[in-house]
């Protein structure tokens, strides 16, 4: 298979899976099974790492118009040189108010601690099928059990004051749902195949949380995190001392092209991933998709079985 065509199918797999309650990890690790792939080499290890880049990309674009309103930030008569500067002014200061930016530092935090303390456990579960069909099964279970639960309240609306759910934007919520929601992600690091918004999303639906203020809030929570760690693999992938790390001068013409290719087909795919997900799960809920990573998770299981 042609290497170019082989990004174009890892960029959408990348960009599909990785905002949607599925985990993107499972799936690129089902991909290399599949094709037959060794992407535990240097070069393609940094691959995933750049088409994960281009997934995250997505969010800060997609809500930019929240990202602003949140920050406080309205550029008038700001000279173009000037906006960045004022725009971080206006991120510090919002990270030292109360509201959903000093929220989401809080939980990267809680999550970013633990998680980095555990990197040696992480790096062991990363290739691991059995752990990938396990947790894609649970969380199904999981996901379907919380979301079912919550049902009856979404139908109600926000009217409904005293049922299971008592926050429907994420404007309103409180500091102890960002610390649990935290804690909860960090499942998603420690076992592959729980999927990072997976965890979030079904942490804030059990804190009294509605699926849309869940939903955005895992999108934004997923900002910092995916962006610190993916920039963390970068750099150990580039300038590493270890022996997957691969220098960028050993990168040929070619190489460039398959990453950039990549990069942008993740970038446009998850982009459309989002929009879609947004929408859909106002309307429907998280029921198809924890139907399907239990399907998922067994025929992974199943295989494993079979292998052994």
């Amino acid at each position: 298979m042609s290497d170019y065509l082989l990004s174009v199918i890892l960029g959408v797999v990348e960009g599909l899976t990785e905002f949607l309650p599925v985990s993107s990890t499972a799936h690129l690790r089902i991909a290399e099974a599949l094709l037959h792939l060794d992407l535990g080499s240097a070069y393609w290890k940094m691959y995933t790492i750049v088409i994960q880049l281009g997934a995250i990309l997505t969010l800060p674009i997609y809500f930019r118009e929240r990202i602003a309103k949140f920050i406080g930030y309205e550029r008038g008569n700001t000279s173009l040189i000037l906006v960045p500067f004022k725009i971080l002014k206006c991120l510090i200061l919002a990270m030292l108010r109360r509201g959903p930016v000093q929220l989401t530092i809080i939980a990267f935090v809680v999550t970013a601690l633990p998680t980095f303390l555990m990197t040696k456990i992480i790096g062991k579960h990363l290739e691991s099928l059995t752990i990938i069909g396990s947790a894609l099964l649970i969380g199904g279970i999981v996901m379907w059990f919380v979301d079912a639960r919550n049902a009856k309240a979404e139908k109600a609306g926000e009217g409904l004051k005293d049922g299971v759910i008592q926050t429907w934007h994420m404007e309103d919520m409180s500091l102890g749902q960002a610390v649990w929601i935290g804690a909860c992600q960090i499942l998603s690091a420690v076992f592959p195949g729980t999927s990072r918004s997976m965890s979030t999303i079904a942490a804030g639906q059990l804190a009294g949380m509605s699926r849309a203020s869940a939903l955005e809030f895992s999108f934004f929570l997923s900002i910092p995190t995916m962006v610190v760690a993916t920039c963390y693999d970068l750099l150990k992938s580039v300038v590493g001392k270890h022996a997957d790390a691969i220098s960028v001068a050993r990168i040929d013409s070619h190489g460039w092209i398959v990453l950039g290719i990549g990069f942008v087909v993740s970038f446009v795919v998850a982009y459309g991933s989002v929009a879609w997900f947004m929408g859909y799960v106002r309307k429907r809920g998280f029921g198809p998709f924890a139907i399907y990573r239990i399907v998922l998770g067994v025929v992974v299981l199943y295989f494993v079985s079979r292998m052994g």
